[in-house]
Formats: structure tokens, C-alpha cells, sequence
């Protein structure tokens, strides 16, 4: 395949940033989508310029990091799948594709296609967790649960943090991530003590770091690599109206 690839290029958080455009041959349609920047860096450093930085780590759609907005969409044009797991046999020969990174105030751009979400680790911090003492952990069948909250937070629990309801969102809404890490922990018994306190803590964090407010546009849901529902969004509003009468 040959490709033309359209990358935002920034050096560093002050600079403006621009478009660069790169020229690419003999690309397989098994590559993924992160192989094919592999292989642009390795032209470009054989050039002498400096590659383009991306985020990736596991490059098996478990850990979110390789967070970038591919034509216009975030992780690309395949449904439920990340960067990572985007093959180009999505992808026709002689394409143009254009590679940015995630545009949200509370995502700063750091370089080329990295951006800061620490904004995330921060509103986990925020309530994200199950502080009361617990014991030794129960046997299996010690704590009953019923299937339909099991799944619910199993669901919700698939949520790797990528970000990619935030960029997708046209108000930069972080509302889909943090209802996911609310209903996660909200399903299950474990989690209930702590319930009221915990939407408070990281809905407060989640607007103090920017972002915006859901207005049900439900393209987060859409853009999803996991496919976590926006029904998480009502339950945590509802938990939260509960919360601020309380």
C-alpha cells in the first residue's frame, strides 16, 4: 500500500504546532496502525529528523495509552477497538490519513501526539477506590451478588482510561470515564459504603480540572474502544443528586 500521512508535529507544550506531511510505500494491509508510525520513525530518524512521539505500551487494547484521533475519530474508523488494534486493511491504497492528537483543555498537548491525562489519574484519586477495611479476602461464594450487578460492574470495569470519550465529545465531557470508575465500584457490596462519598469526590475533581459537562450527544459512547455504556451516566447522576441532598 501506499499511504499519505498527515501529522500534527509540536515540540514541546508552548509551541503553536503544524501539519507535516509524510510519504509512505510498500505498507502491508496486516500492519497495525502503530507498526506503520514504527516505520515512518524509522524513516525519519534514517533521515535525520526527529520521529514523531506517540503513547504505547502493552499494543494489545488493554491499556489505553495509544490515545490519537485518526481521521477525525479517536483510535480511528473500526468500532470498539484502540489505536493499537487498527490494522490498515482498513485502509485503501493511495489514502491520505490524518493523525492528531486528542484536542480537550483538560488534555494539554505535551508533544507531537502526546498529551497530559494526568487529569484522570487524579480524579481516580479523588474517590476511585475502596477505603473501608475489609478483611482477608471471602471466599468465592461468601458474598452473594446478584448477575445483573456482577455484569454491570465487570462492564463498567473494562474501562481503560484512554480518554477517548473526552476527545470524542464536543463538550470534552469526562462523564462517561468517570461513571464507568463510579459504577465499577457502586455494583458491588464492597463498594457501598463509600458510594454517596465517592460520586461527590470525583464528579468535584472531574470539573475542577476542566472538563466539560454531558449534554447527550453520546458520541463517547460511540468512540469507546470498549464499547462502556452512557446508562453509567444516568446512574451517576442520580447517585449524585442522592449525594447533594444528603
Amino acid at each position: 500500500m501506499k499511504l499519505t500521512l498527515r501529522v500534527w508535529r509540536q515540540k514541546n507544550a508552548k509551541d503553536v504546532g503544524t501539519m507535516k506531511t509524510y510519504e509512505l510505500d510498500g505498507i502491508s494491509s496486516d500492519m497495525s496502525f502503530l507498526e506503520v508510525l514504527d516505520i515512518l520513525n524509522d524513516k525519519l530518524a534514517l533521515d535525520g529528523e526527529e520521529p514523531i512521539a506517540f503513547d504505547h505500551d502493552c499494543r494489545e487494547g488493554i491499556c489505553g495509552s495509544c490515545s490519537m484521533v485518526i481521521n477525525g475519530r479517536p483510535h480511528g474508523p473500526e468500532t470498539g477497538t484502540t489505536t493499537c488494534q487498527l490494522h490498515m486493511r482498513r485502509f485503501r491504497d493511495g489514502d491520505t490519513i490524518i493523525v492528531e492528537p486528542y484536542r480537550a483543555k483538560a488534555f494539554p498537548v505535551i508533544k507531537d501526539l502526546v498529551v497530559d491525562r494526568s487529569a484522570f489519574d487524579r480524579v481516580i484519586q479523588a474517590g476511585g477506590f475502596v477505603s473501608v477495611a475489609t478483611g482477608n479476602a471471602p471466599d468465592a461464594n461468601a458474598l452473594p451478588i446478584s448477575k445483573e450487578n456482577a455484569d454491570e460492574a465487570f462492564m463498567a470495569a473494562e474501562c481503560i482510561g484512554c480518554g477517548a470519550c473526552v476527545a470524542a465529545c464536543p463538550n470534552a465531557s469526562a462523564m462517561l470515564f468517570v461513571s464507568a470508575k463510579v459504577a465499577h465500584l457502586g455494583r458491588l457490596p464492597q463498594g457501598q459504603p463509600e458510594r454517596l462519598s465517592r460520586v461527590l469526590g470525583m464528579v468535584e475533581q472531574m470539573d475542577s480540572e476542566g472538563f466539560g459537562n454531558c449534554s447527550n450527544h453520546f458520541e463517547c459512547e460511540a468512540a469507546c474502544p470498549k464499547e462502556i455504556s452512557a446508562m453509567n451516566i444516568a446512574r451517576m447522576n442520580r447517585d449524585y443528586v442522592r449525594a447533594s441532598v444528603k
